[in-house]
């Protein structure tokens, strides 16, 4: 089979599992149609009874660079959707989502993107919980400061840098090998493809990353293959100069354009504990300088990814953060 077929039957066997899960798909228009979002959500209810009746919380999963919401959310989505109405969009420029809209390319532009989105679906005065990892942490951040705790009810950012710097990029691209940022989050080698997949897992399998290979027994497809050209051609090479751009456009460690500020949402700060793109000291800083109702878990054994190299520990510490026990009336 040629390596893009293959390519293809991996996407379509993870947006099955979303199917599965009782997602259905939707592109919502924004910005009087400037602006298109993909995403996968719970479906929406026939009559004002049927929403009044559905008691779960709804939760947005904010996915970080690289592939799609559907590649990097599969191994939550069946657990979560029994316990909450999922909404889980590509970002602007991933995926399906993208938009001709001028101004920023920030996650804050991306933040007010998802606000929309959020208020198409849900509408009233509902709350939601906002969960991120990597860049979606960034966004979650901004979404969850830009709606409030009045729309916004608990956050979760996961292996997201909120402070970082100029000093950190430097340092990772001492650890990637890389003269820019984009080299390292937009590989266009294969080379470059195991720096990044090596950076990214704490325990990387041998030229196959192990989330495609897990998922390749799965489905019984046993042949030798160059992971990284798949991940490259499928992946990686789609709206590159416009992904480059949302890397210019972070505003974090930009004084003039970003300070972090504590939450008034309580606010769940996972990290992976062997994190090469972001290192788990960046955690403790991370979760001192967003306030109070901050608290750290650290997910053990994993590196930037733990919703992939331990995906039970995290969808634990997810539902045990967002659907906490009821207190004792005694």
């Amino acid at each position: 089979m040629p390596t893009l077929g293959i390519a293809a039957l991996l996407d379509a066997y993870f947006r099955r599992r979303f199917a599965a899960a009782g997602l259905v798909e939707a592109s919502v228009e924004l910005d009087g149609g400037a602006t298109t979002v993909h995403c996968w959500r719970f479906p929406p209810p026939v009559t004002d009874a049927d929403a009044d009746a559905d008691a779960r919380p709804v939760l947005v999963l904010l996915h970080g660079f690289g592939p799609p919401a559907t590649w990097q959310w599969r191994r939550q989505v069946g657990p979560l959707a029994r316990r909450f109405r999922l909404i889980v969009p590509d970002l602007l420029f991933f995926g399906g989502s993208g938009t001709s809209a001028p101004g920023a390319r920030s996650e804050a532009h991306q933040a007010e993107a998802v606000a929309k989105l959020v208020a198409a679906m849900v509408p009233g005065a509902r709350r939601v919980c906002v969960a991120g990892t990597s860049y979606g942490g960034f966004v979650a951040y901004h979404v969850a400061r830009l709606l409030g705790p009045a729309a916004v009810d608990r956050v979760v950012i996961a292996s997201s840098d909120l402070l970082k710097a100029d000093a950190d990029d430097r340092a990772l691209l001492r650890r990637g090998g890389a003269d820019r940022v984009e080299d390292v989050m937009l590989p266009r080698s294969p080379e470059r493809m195991r720096r990044l997949v090596r950076l990214a897992y704490h325990r990387p399998r041998r030229f196959t990353p192990g989330f495609v290979l897990r998922d390749l027994v799965q489905i019984r497809v046993a042949m030798e293959i160059a992971t990284e050209t798949i991940l490259l051609q499928y992946l990686y090479n789609d709206k590159v100069e416009e992904k480059i751009e949302l890397i210019k456009g972070i505003t974090l460690g930009n004084k003039d354009q970003f300070q972090l500020t504590p939450l008034q949402q309580e606010v769940l700060v996972l990290w992976g504990e062997h994190d090469q793109i972001f290192p788990i000291e960046k955690a403790f800083e991370v979760t001192r300088k967003l306030g109070a109702n901050a608290r750290l878990e650290v997910v053990k054994n994993t590196g930037h990814l733990p919703q992939e190299e331990d995906p039970k520990r995290f969808n634990e510490a997810l539902m045990n953060f967002l659907l906490p026990a009821p207190k004792s009336s005694l």
